[in-house]
């Protein structure tokens, strides 16, 4: 059917239209297709490498999944895995669940933690993991390109706090991790102190091998700069 929308295919999957067009009119977001920026997307083809030779069913931790974008990146990729999902947000799960009931998602654990909590012991099911993906607060910066005001509020002393923030998540989430399994770093944030600052200290911290980084340089494709990192854990 003919809707007479102009869009621009970036590449296979992956469409660019005007931010005026009610593409809800259209299709039934989330199970249809999914809005996302392009960076976004992009992270998908770098879960690829931690999946391909992985046995199935692959079991995977979400742990700073927001509203389950990376997560249903991951099942758009590979539908059959044990999924765990976590947040600090009761509120933002409850989107999570509504945007999974949308795209078909029934196969999945959630729980809410404060994963900065160092002292914390918590027990996980599913534990140990095959992959775990934390996409970690951050300062934002990446985004900066659309929100250029919040620029001019921001204080340099929040990049040495998320900094610490993003080391203590690593540092509970990465011991979930089973040997030979893979640990993927993502942040919206184009700061060093965010970004390879902490795959330094991730690197010093856990016998895992760092085996890919990449800066996604939105801002040369009207989207979000992203940075993302791929470990391979040793033990």
């Amino acid at each position: 059917m003919s809707t007479g929308i102009d869009f621009i295919e970036i590449e296979s999957g992956c469409l660019s239209l005007s931010n005026a067009t009610k593409i809800e009119d259209i299709i039934e977001l989330d199970k249809e297709a999914v809005v996302q920026d392009l960076s976004s997307q992009q992270i998908g083809e770098i879960l690829q490498l931690p999946i391909a030779n992985s046995p199935l069913p692959i079991c995977v931790w979400d742990c700073c999944a927001g509203s389950g974008g990376k997560s249903l990146l991951l099942y758009d990729l590979l539908p059959d895995l044990n999924l765990t999902v976590s947040d600090i947000r009761q509120s933002i799960l409850a989107n999570l669940k509504k945007r999974f009931a949308r795209a078909g998602v029934r196969k999945y654990h959630w729980f809410v933690a404060d994963l900065t909590d160092i002292n914390s012991r918590f027990t996980i099911d599913h534990s140990p993991f095959d992959l775990i993906i934390c996409d970690a607060p951050c300062t934002g910066s990446g985004t900066w390109s659309r929100t250029p005001e919040q620029l001019y509020f921001f204080d340099e002393k929040k990049i040495d706090q998320y900094a610490l923030v993003q080391t203590r998540i690593v540092t509970n989430v990465i011991p979930q991790l089973r040997p030979g399994s893979f640990f993927v770093y993502i942040t919206c944030s184009v700061f060093k102190r965010e970004n390879e600052d902490i795959v330094h200290f991730i690197e010093q911290q856990f016998h895992v091998q760092m085996i890919k980084m990449k800066l996604l340089r939105g801002y040369q494709n009207r989207a979000d700069s992203m940075f993302v990192s791929v470990f391979r854990n040793g033990l």
